[in-house]
């Protein structure tokens, strides 16, 4: 059985916005926090590990762990599929640590339909003219992906009025706080049913 004071942190976020930054932030300076290691079958990147980063699978083993029932959400981003171990997750709640899971909405919208206390967190850019200025400082995609990376975070972002707080991440170090305060349980100001917070948020997403 879980421990109760234990929590669940869902974060997603479209793609350039910075969740892996402030994920890794909160993670640093929250050492009692655990951040769960997604399953991928994309390729491993030159500066990323086994293990820390990403379990990297090949497509019939990520398979076999949904059928299996050990994916407590999967998801299709950039023709790669992504999940979360059920167990992992699991285990850590139950030793009475929190957890952060970076995902996207879709995977979140299922991890609320599994488990339904868990506490579900949006990241924004805070502009659309911001979102591309980072996607194209990252020079590591083509003009191609970045165009594709750009419609589909235009797209992700029309979901965050599914989530039950939204960090707007402008400043790293402000967004860092507010996150943090979000976690701590006193984020009321980044509630998605704070209507200041949702007349920014509109024209950032639209």
């Amino acid at each position: 059985m879980s421990d109760p004071k234990a929590r669940l942190f869902v974060i997603a976020a479209p793609s350039g916005a910075g969740k892996t930054t402030l994920v890794q932030a909160v993670t640093r300076n929250n050492p009692e926090l655990r951040f769960s290691i997604s399953y991928t079958t994309r390729p491993q990147r030159r500066n990323e590990a086994d293990g820390v980063d990403y379990k990297f699978v090949n497509k019939e083993t990520f398979e076999r762990l949904r059928e299996q029932g050990k994916m407590l959400e999967s998801a299709t981003v950039f023709d790669n599929l992504y999940g979360t171990s059920r167990e992992q997750v699991e285990k850590h709640l139950e030793d009475g640590h929190s957890v952060i899971l970076e995902i996207d909405w879709q995977g979140a919208r299922q991890v609320r339909e599994s488990m339904p206390e868990s506490v579900t967190i949006f990241i924004l850019p805070p502009s659309h003219d911001e979102l591309v200025r980072r996607l194209r400082e990252r020079r590591t995609d083509s003009d191609e992906v970045i165009a594709r990376r750009l419609r589909d975070a235009v797209s992700d972002m029309s979901h965050w009025n599914e989530f039950d707080y939204i960090i707007i991440n402008d400043d790293l170090d402000r967004a860092v706080a507010d996150l943090e305060a979000v976690l701590s349980g006193g984020g009321a100001a980044f509630a998605t049913d704070n209507e200041t917070l949702r007349a920014a948020v509109a024209e950032i997403a639209g």
